[in-house]
């Protein structure tokens, strides 16, 4: 398969091959995609009618590329009398400058020819092809070719336009051209897609979003994202391409849902284009003292959608946040149920977190007022309905069960959770770290209620709440003779005893009794779960491990970036150095763009990070890994209006600068050496 080239705006994006053809696979979503609908299935050029090789792909911005093609196929040596450029952006709709140069002294006749088709696929049918219900058609108008999709009231439209004259078919464009010596042809090709609502209206069309945008106000948005970011320098030049990588994927990932203007976080390229509650809230959490700007929208957006009533099909519950929206097909006609659904049993206590992190870092109490009824609702649902067994902890069960996700934990692939000897357990399911994201919420959920709700008593209930879970859970969860956390309790009470990743989140959430972090912090440095370029899912010699699997033994960048977090509140400065200095490391042979995850094999096997073959890239909390890293490694805390900077950096990392922080304290400075004496300070600046 020749190798893929993506640009994306939010949650519209175009992948080709290499010679900016579009071919539909079974496998991977090529095409042009908005609101989870291929709205080009194919797009291939020919001249002369041959198909073009190309020369060279210029990946200029997240958003805009460009390739360098000649006629026919490959040779050892290209003597070509034509050259074609195409340039393509994408900003709402899709834009391709088409541009043919003659290198001969002579006039040439040239026959383009550009074939089209859609299929509006739902991005869910991708790999699971089917007969399309609806009936699509294709219409030529005067100056233009229409493709077009309707099932009921559900319609999508392609519209195909070029600024220089064609002959438009059914199939396509095709350009008889006569190019004089040494002279070029250039046209504009422009797809506008339709998102159709009641009465016939694009949906999108009131929210200023989502409007189209031209290449150069995409330019002037990111350099103003860029410019608002703290600014770093360090000697350690992989970490800063991966930082500098991160903000601008983090930025192409930013997407309007259809029901704000704001911009959120989509989860990732290719297949999760659109909110996840899960995601949005980790990749707010990991950037907020980089892009804060993130946090408060998507708080609000997933407050405005938290659940009120009971519905089985989208395993709704009230006071849940939810997992995922979609806006497909098959959410319109309740095949699947994204519209949206709430298969997520951690997004609900994520929330409470993130609202607690974001005020710490902002002091923006009027958005924890603003959402007290939000988040007092998350936190009854922890006990109401995330304690399905009335023991205390947070289970998981879905309701649907046609089609709703088994496994409701950030492991959510059907084979992640599972006793050592490869057993899996039984539902309804309790993972160790819901319990440590339920501690932590109550614990914040406290701080709020004293500090911004003014209800102590509500604060001492949430307290006394919290440290009962905390004593229950580190006797249940406590695997005595292996020294580590149990992945899970099954319904009986017994451990799922699988030793995994997720018990350096524990790290993270606070719930660890002292006399227990050691032993953590060993197990998840040790041989079996660090393979040398982070932390794998599950540990070697585990019943399901697999080093290829998608939770069964890879390594994912966030889980890391969260067990380095962990690491470091529990004092094991070295340890967390290490995973940070394996992350940055694996960055270097992922061009500074950490994938969703890579293979878990020793990194004396491989001498590189092997690539997890349907990984998204760009994806949210890969992106947020690098961030969170560096505000580890740089010790970075807010308490009350100032920023504490404590470094704790690996010797071999050198010197690092974080410029301009922003925070309650205006914008402040942070400094880093890595050496055995750790130094560290900070200079505040005002606006």
């Amino acid at each position: 398969m020749k190798s893929l080239v993506s640009i994306l705006d939010g949650n519209t994006f175009v992948v080709s091959d290499s010679r900016g053809d579009i071919d539909p696979s079974p496998t991977f979503p090529t095409g042009l995609f908005s609101f989870d609908t291929r709205f080009l299935s194919k797009w291939e050029l020919t001249v002369n009618g041959e198909r073009l090789n190309a020369l060279s792909v210029d990946d200029l911005q997240y958003y805009e590329s460009q390739f360098f093609l000649v006629p026919g196929e490959p040779t050892h040596y290209v003597d070509a009398k034509l050259s074609i450029i195409r340039h393509r952006t994408v900003g709402g709709s899709f834009l391709e400058e088409l541009t043919i140069l003659n290198h001969e002294d002579k006039q040439v006749e040239v026959m383009v020819r550009l074939n089209v088709e859609s299929d509006f696929a739902d991005l869910f049918e991708i790999k699971d092809v089917k007969e399309k219900v609806g009936s699509t058609t294709a219409m030529v108008e005067e100056g233009r070719l229409r493709l077009c999709y309707q099932r009921e009231t559900f319609r999508r439209e392609s519209i195909i336009t070029s600024t220089a004259p064609a002959e438009y078919d059914e199939n396509g464009l095709t350009f008889a051209l006569r190019i004089e010596a040494h002279q070029q042809w250039e046209t504009k090709l422009r797809v506008e897609t339709l998102v159709e609502g009641a009465g016939g209206r694009d949906i999108r069309l009131s929210i200023q979003r989502h409007r189209s945008r031209t290449s150069d106000e995409m330019r002037q948005d990111l350099n103003d994202w860029i410019a608002r970011a703290p600014k770093l320098t360090s000697d350690n030049e992989p970490l800063t391409e991966t930082y500098e990588r991160s903000l601008i994927d983090l930025a192409a990932l930013r997407y309007s849902p259809l029901a704000t203007s704001d911009r959120l976080p989509a989860a990732g390229l290719p297949w999760f284009m659109t909110l996840f509650g899960r995601d949005s809230l980790i990749t707010c959490l990991q950037s907020l003292p980089f892009t804060p700007e993130l946090a408060a929208p998507t708080l609000r957006y997933l407050a405005m959608s938290q659940g009120i009533t009971l519905d089985d099909f989208r395993d709704r519950e009230p006071g849940k946040i939810m997992h995922e929206v979609r806006y497909g097909e098959s959410t319109a006609f309740e095949e699947q149920p994204h519209s949206p659904y709430y298969g997520s049993a951690d997004s609900t206590a994520l929330f409470v977190i993130l609202l607690d992190e974001y005020e710490r870092w902002t002091g923006d109490v009027g958005l924890v007022s603003d959402l007290e009824h939000e988040a007092r609702a998350a936190l009854a649902w922890i006990d109401r309905y995330g304690d399905l067994l009335g023991n205390g902890y947070v289970w998981f069960e879905r309701r649907n069960l046609r089609n709703g996700l088994e496994n409701q934990c950030w492991k959510d692939s059907w084979d992640a959770i599972s006793y050592s000897d490869g057993r899996l357990p039984s539902y309804p399911r309790a993972t160790c770290e819901l319990q440590g994201y339920a501690y932590d919420a109550k614990m914040r959920g406290a701080r709020l209620a004293r500090l911004v709700w003014n209800d102590p008593n509500y604060a001492d209930r949430l307290e006394r709440e919290a440290a009962g879970l905390k004593e229950r859970f580190n006797r249940d969860f406590w695997v005595a003779d292996g020294g580590y956390y149990a992945l899970a309790l099954d319904t009986e009470g017994g451990q799922v005893d699988a030793l995994s990743s997720n018990m350096g989140h524990l790290l993270w959430s606070g719930i660890v009794d002292d006399d227990k972090a050691a032993s953590v912090a060993e197990h998840l440095l040790g041989p079996r779960l660090f393979s040398g370029w982070g932390v794998r899912t599950l540990a070697q010699g585990e019943g399901r491990y697999n080093p290829i699997g998608y939770h069964v033994g890879t390594v994912w960048p966030f889980d890391n970036s969260l067990i380095a977090w962990g690491l470091r509140r529990y004092g094991f400065r070295q340890e967390s150095g290490r995973i940070a200095e394996a992350m940055v490391d694996a960055g270097r042979y992922f061009d500074g763009r950490l994938p969703e995850a890579f293979a878990g094999y020793d990194r004396a096997l491989t001498k590189y990070p092997v690539q997890y073959p349907t990984a998204c890239s760009p994806q949210a909390w890969s992106t947020g890994t690098p961030m969170l890293l560096i505000r580890t490694l740089l010790g970075l805390e807010p308490h009350g209006e100032h920023l504490v900077v404590d470094p704790a950096m690996p010797e071999g990392m050198g010197r690092m600068e974080l410029l301009d922080i922003p925070g309650r304290w205006g914008l402040i400075d942070a400094f880093g050496r890595g050496r055995a004496e750790h130094t560290g300070t900070a200079r505040r600046w005002t606006d």
